[in-house]
């Protein structure tokens, strides 16, 4: 037998070639530096973004989106930015090793000044360009360091994770979770309660609307400038010292169609709050419902007949916006809710609702078409049926953004234009008391319909408002900052409840909080509501205790005492608006944006120039008055005030659309001397 060959020494693996050991290096660095890519934009833009879109859930109500469509807006925020910033920086490898070394260390230095502009937001008292030197001077010093040593590197490989971590948080632990994957389609039916009548019951809730807004001096609603509101007050139960317990629509509309104070900080979907009106109606109930920036009544139960401007391109293109707000140097109010915009009848593409209303009409008859959709939908279904039938719309209105004018007319306004600060916030109350007086008009509207439909008598008619927003100075808005200083303005609400065939009006005074509408519409309807609630109907006897809850956060009320607010105090009228223009020589210059508006006005269009705004010299101090005029006659005073953002110094609300005509408008913008005389300025 063969001896066994003698084993040698082991072979050696041939060494890598020097082109390999390059291509390693260089594909681990790609790799390398493309994690780094992943960990910055993931935290310059995918979790801001991820974060404001996780708490609200009602930006995708509103625009409708689907659970495809949001999933595929998910994934373009956490992988397209991502991409774009490691193709650009890839492509600079065409020109050598050291400019893609220098590229990278740019696009680190860029992502981390843009991260500190977020941060200093929220860390600092910075602004503007101040903020975006502090933000330009810390990404320099972590690019720096990132370029010097290999412990940032690293550290931002491990972020890379962050991502993945941001998107499974957005889609299993956010608000919104529950409009991606809902999981349930309604909750327990309401019964009949005793042998009862179950009369249509028509429920209209207003958005953003303060009761105050709409008193006189007296305490009583102006009937002057809102005569709808002030007939509806004058045969229904008007509860007048009603608030509404959150000041932002998705936890104060679910608190008043459950009748329970809000909980949690959950989406207003129908998945999250089962027990609703909607499902509780919907038994004995034809539901005729038009939702906004709520999805509480379930697909079992109803459609929404109309729906909003909507799309996958909608939600990037809203997203883009929102990404703006959040990653800018200025000060915003980071709200989805501010842009939301009820279509108009026209662009809906809906026939008017009939009877259609002779009075009162916009002179240039555009009313109807610029009518809200969704409120021209709820007018044409306003019609007695055989079965009884629960008509429902939350309307947006006279919610921001401000577009019309108490005729109907609309105008158009710059997105950033402030609602604070000197002088702005005064002319973000006229604007919003413009929109009020066309809502008057569409309460009236409503009440016509009702009468010539022969509803009005049978029906029970709820008309009231989610929540108020205060025009305090330093305190604009809802929030606890509002609260503190206003709370008459963000609380308190209009209530009035029309009983079936009550015909003489009443003021009721107890303490009504918004959890007590579903029991006292329940307890009108003859339902029996199968779940407990923390709201008391109008039936039972007032509550002793006169304490409001407040809840700014689900879950954490703040209390305050009772007691119908007094309106604030509104600025007197200048004794120039109305008056014909006799200036003096032309003295100075202002520049005023969108001048070709008033060259070619078209009645058809239903828009008109009414907000003016532009920017004066430096020359002209703060506080000088500017009257402005069109056609000859005054229609406004305001002041020149610091600059804003946008290099704005003042803006004027033209609220009488009397003032223009068809064809050319002339424009004057005049200074007011202190002594009353008028100069006018030449307009670029």
């Amino acid at each position: 037998m063969a001896e066994p060959a003698a084993a040698g020494p082991p072979a050696e693996a041939e060494p890598p070639s020097p082109a390999r050991e390059r291509w390693d290096r260089g594909w681990r660095g790609e790799v390398a530096r493309l994690l780094e890519m992943v960990a910055l934009v993931g935290l310059v833009v995918t979790q801001p973004l991820l974060d404001v879109l996780g708490r609200s859930p009602d930006f995708f109500l509103f625009h409708r989106a689907d659970t495809t469509q949001i999933l595929l807006l998910i994934g373009l925020v956490a992988v397209v930015p991502t991409i774009a910033v490691a193709l650009l920086g890839a492509l600079s490898r065409l020109a050598g090793r050291t400019a893609r070394a220098l590229t990278h260390t740019g696009l680190v230095g860029l992502l981390l000044a843009a991260l500190a502009v977020q941060v200093g937001r929220h860390v600092t008292p910075l602004r503007g360009v101040p903020l975006l030197c502090v933000a330009g001077l810390a990404g320099a010093a972590g690019a720096a360091a990132h370029r010097r040593w290999r412990a940032p590197s690293r550290v931002l490989r491990l972020a890379a994770a962050g991502p993945v971590a941001f998107v499974a948080i957005f889609l299993f632990a956010s608000p919104t979770s529950a409009v991606v994957l809902p999981r349930t389609d309604g909750g327990a039916a309401g019964t009949a309660q005793g042998t009862g009548v179950h009369p249509p019951v028509v429920m209209l809730i207003l958005d953003e609307l303060p009761l105050v807004s709409l008193l006189g001096t007296d305490g009583r609603i102006d009937a002057t400038k809102y005569p709808h509101f002030a007939e509806l007050a004058g045969e229904s139960t008007w509860y007048r010292n009603a608030t509404g317990v959150s000041g932002w629509t998705p936890n104060a509309l679910p608190a008043m169609l459950t009748g329970r104070y809000p909980a949690r900080p959950v989406a207003p979907h129908y998945s999250q709050y089962p027990d609703n009106i909607f499902t509780a109606f919907g038994g004995l109930y034809d539901i005729r419902a038009e939702e906004s920036i709520t999805r509480l009544c379930p697909p079992s139960r109803c459609e929404q007949p109309v729906t909003p401007e909507q799309g996958l391109d909608v939600l990037v293109r809203k997203t883009g916006e929102l990404l703006g707000q959040i990653t800018g140097p200025t000060p915003t109010q980071v709200d989805p809710e501010d842009s939301y915009r009820e279509q108009t009848r026209v662009e809906a593409g809906l026939d008017a609702a009939e009877p259609v209303p002779a009075d009162p009409k916009f002179r240039w008859d555009s009313l109807d078409d610029n009518q809200p959709a969704r409120f021209t939908s709820f007018l044409a279904g306003l019609k007695p049926t055989t079965r009884p039938t629960l008509h429902f719309l939350h309307l947006l209105m006279p919610h921001s953004p401000w577009a019309y004018l108490p005729s109907g007319a609309r105008y158009d306004a710059p997105e950033d234009l402030p609602n604070d600060g000197a002088g702005w916030v005064d002319l973000a109350r006229q604007r919003h008391l413009a929109q009020l007086g066309y809502t008057d008009r569409l309460i009236g509207e409503t009440l016509r319909t009702l009468r010539a439909s022969g509803l009005y008598d049978q029906a029970l008619v709820v008309v009231t408002a989610d929540h108020g927003v205060s025009f305090r100075p330093g305190a604009q808005g809802r929030g606890m900052d509002a609260i503190n200083a206003a709370a008459g303005e963000v609380a308190w609400v209009p209530m009035f409840v029309k009983e079936p065939r009550q015909q003489t009006g009443r003021v009721d005074d107890r303490n009504w909080e918004h959890v007590d509408l579903l029991p006292t519409v329940a307890d009108e309807a003859n339902i029996r509501l199968p779940w407990r609630v923390d709201g008391r109907s109008a039936r039972q006897a007032p509550r002793t205790d006169g304490t409001k809850h407040f809840y700014d956060r689900p879950g954490e009320p703040v209390t305050f005492p009772g007691g119908v607010p007094t309106p604030p105090p509104l600025p007197t009228p200048h004794p120039l608006i109305g008056t014909e223009v006799r200036a003096g020589p032309s003295d100075g210059s202002a520049r005023v944006a969108d001048l070709a508006a008033f060259k070619a006005m078209d009645p058809d269009t239903g828009t008109l120039p009414a907000l003016v705004w532009g920017d004066v010299p430096d020359r002209i101090a703060d506080g000088t008055l500017l009257a402005v005029a069109v056609n000859g006659r005054i229609g406004a005073v305001v002041p020149v005030v610091p600059a804003d953002p946008g290099g704005r110094r003042f803006a004027a609300l033209l609220t009488d659309d009397k003032l223009f005509h068809a064809g050319t408008n002339q424009l004057d913008v005049l200074q007011v001397g202190s002594d009353g005389t008028l100069r006018r300025l030449a307009l670029s």
